[in-house]
């Protein structure tokens, strides 16, 4: 038998305040006066001086501001990459994401398709990438999606949705810093810090489930039920454990797979634009025939937090429409066959899933 052999993430700083020690962490990093760093910046931080003044620019090192209210997509890469390449002198030193799980994908994918040649849905599925990504570093202002310890980067492209998944796409140095997830607005926070739920649910109860995911996966579930159901922690203290949360339950997916609602909510995604972690939500919602504690639990969490979340997403929609999202949803094999086995398709028809589709 053979084992998969992951890459992690080799270098990551945990603390509040551990952002102020980015410049000491980048300049041995830089390999010329003519190499800079690029920073990809969540706009919503535009006009926030008290994260933008603290970003250590030297030379030409630049700062992008990118919209986060799309996922990310292909040609999205593709343009920033060429906008990198035309404005700097030399190949970057290194590419920097700071923001939630769309900055930390897209800077994933800008440092890989800087070495790589071609467009960026030439590299979406397993292991197809080549050369080894640029040096890059990914910096959460939002826990939840585990985006910063994945080896994934999911992108919608013209055909599908799906992730350039690959050993060379985890970041090189991770910056733990629970102090910028300090201004999530609340729904926000929710829906980001449900992903990490639905990470754990579907991983522990997967076929693909060994101990390495299951010890991660546990103790990210238990961190999640103490912040969305407990009582008695500080702003300071949920914010710290769902950074941990966010880790240890994209940890456990590592090494296992996520399931149905993953899967399904990438076809709201393709089709509709829906945001991942509300996407994952409004699926979740409907599921409890595939996971019946995980979604009572999920409902406790929505009431206790006062969430409601959008209904009739689906309803006007055509056949040709819903073939499309049923397509993308289909296509993602692995997530099925860990959620039900090898045998997956006696469960999972397209008629099923246009019934779990139009309750949506």
């Amino acid at each position: 038998m053979s084992y998969k052999n992951f890459p992690m993430v080799p270098r990551v700083i945990f603390g509040r305040g551990s952002f102020n020690q980015l410049s000491d962490i980048l300049t041995p990093k830089r390999l010329s006066i003519n190499a800079p760093f690029i920073f990809l910046v969540d706009d919503v931080f535009k006009s926030n001086s008290w994260l933008t003044s603290r970003i250590p620019l030297s030379y030409d090192d630049k700062i992008i501001y990118i919209s986060a209210a799309e996922e990310p997509k292909t040609d999205q890469i593709d343009m920033l990459v060429e906008e990198i390449i035309l404005n700097s002198k030399e190949r970057p030193s290194g590419i920097i994401g700071i923001g939630g799980g769309t900055l930390l994908d897209i800077a994933k994918a800008v440092s890989i398709m800087l070495t790589n040649e071609g467009n960026a849905e030439e590299y979406q599925g397993w292991d197809l990438v080549k050369n080894e990504a640029i040096y890059h570093v990914g910096i959460p202002t939002i826990s939840g999606t585990g985006a910063e310890v994945s080896r994934t980067t999911v992108l919608t492209g013209p055909e599908r949705k799906l992730g350039i998944n690959s050993d060379f796409t985890p970041f090189d140095q991770v910056v733990l810093d629970s102090e910028l997830t300090k201004d999530v607005p609340k729904d926000q926070w929710f829906y980001t810090g449900m992903d990490c739920y639905i990470h754990c649910v579907e991983s522990l109860q997967g076929t693909y489930l060994n101990a390495f995911s299951e010890s991660y996966g546990n103790m990210a579930l238990e961190l999640c039920k103490e912040i969305f159901l407990g009582n008695e922690l500080t702003n300071t203290q949920a914010q710290e454990k769902l950074m941990m949360a966010s880790w240890h339950g994209g940890m456990s997916i590592v090494y296992s797979q996520v399931g149905v609602a993953h899967a399904m909510s990438y076809g709201l995604s393709y089709l509709l634009g829906t945001k991942h972690g509300i996407g994952n939500c409004i699926v979740f919602d409907h599921l409890e025939e595939f996971y019946p504690e995980g979604v009572k639990l999920f409902k406790e969490m929505k009431t206790k937090h006062d969430i409601s979340l959008p209904k009739g997403l689906c309803t006007d929609l055509t056949d040709k429409e819903l073939d499309i999202m049923i397509d993308v949803a289909l296509s993602l094999v692995p997530l099925w066959e860990n959620a039900l086995g090898k045998n997956w398709k006696k469960t999972i028809t397209r008629k099923k899933l246009k019934s779990l589709y139009q309750k949506m």
